[in-house]
């Protein structure tokens, strides 16, 4: 895998794709389709360098902290952010935007939008165990009925992804899971007439459950998180769950440990030795250490 860095874990269908770019900025990338059950392991090389931004090339390659989850510098960052649908920088955006309901674990619901073109892989991204979708409509009729939500219901619109790791741990029953957000789209259907914006199509409670995607019915907690890589450094096992940006891979000697592939983007990676465990920082889930992104 010389030349190639990781651009990030991938949900385009029903499973996980790791994605990769040249090294140099140039060609086409290429995506590896993963599989539970499977064993791979990689090695750091070198320095992480800034990922760009908006599918361009950091025009310094500066580079970023090892422990940081956006892998970009300020100005890749903020350049990104200011063509994003949560910046509110494209309100003339034409296309169908979804309004969606999402849970990640007892008491975790959020409201938030998604370009309908996308479907659910948006959720997939965040991890979201169980969500239905609430509407459709133009961008800002979305934008609205989120705010109203937030306002009206005291539904976030962001969830710290430490607690949603946390929580997956120990996930109740599919129909427990199911009534949660059922009761919040209720709630949120009634508020149609006080203050719903009319451009946006209220769509029926529809559940879909990702612990099957995820593999999570199979995969026994687990112990440890990496909180970054360093050069030389080797993380291996056997991918037996994955869920959000997290791969949960089996060592002999860890346990499970979980890897936010948000810190694996913007490093070189060579292949490893499948059995060659853990030889990153880790620490036990739910300590911390990571400099969390929120979505």
């Amino acid at each position: 895998m010389s030349g190639w860095r990781c651009t990030g874990l991938r949900w385009p269908h029903d499973g996980p794709a790791l994605g990769w770019a040249r090294g140099d900025g140039g060609g086409p990338g290429r995506v590896s389709v993963l599989a539970y059950g499977k064993e791979l392991g990689f090695r750091a090389e070198g320095e992480r360098h800034c990922v760009g931004a908006r599918g361009n090339p950091c025009p310094v390659g500066a580079v970023v902290p090892v422990r940081s989850t956006g892998a970009r510098c300020a100005e890749c960052a903020r350049l990104d952010r200011a063509h994003s649908v949560a910046a509110d920088t494209i309100a003339d955006d034409p296309r169908p935007y979804r309004v969606y309901l999402a849970w990640f674990g007892p008491g975790m619901v959020k409201v938030g939008i998604t370009g309908e073109a996308r479907g659910a892989a948006r959720l997939r991204e965040q991890g979201a165990v169980v969500f239905s979708w609430l509407g459709r409509g133009p961008l800002m009729a979305a934008r609205r009925t989120e705010e109203l939500l937030r306002s009206a219901l005291g539904v976030p619109d962001r969830i710290p992804y430490a607690r949603k790791r946390a929580a997956r741990a120990e996930l109740p029953g599919a129909a427990e899971r199911a009534a949660e957000i059922e009761t919040l789209y209720g709630r949120a259907a009634a508020l149609e007439g006080a203050g719903w914006p009319e451009a946006l199509e209220r769509l029926p409670f529809e559940p879909v459950d990702h612990a099957g995607v995820f593999g999570l019915g199979g995969a026994g907690p687990a112990a440890r998180v990496v909180t970054g890589l360093v050069a030389g450094g080797v993380v291996a096992g056997r991918l037996v769950a994955a869920a959000g940006p997290d791969l949960h891979l089996e060592t002999a000697a860890e346990g499970i440990v979980v890897l936010d592939t948000r810190l694996v983007t913007g490093w070189d990676l060579v292949g490893a030795a499948a059995r060659a465990g853990i030889s990153v920082p880790v620490v036990a889930l739910g300590a911390g250490g990571v400099q969390d992104g929120l979505f």
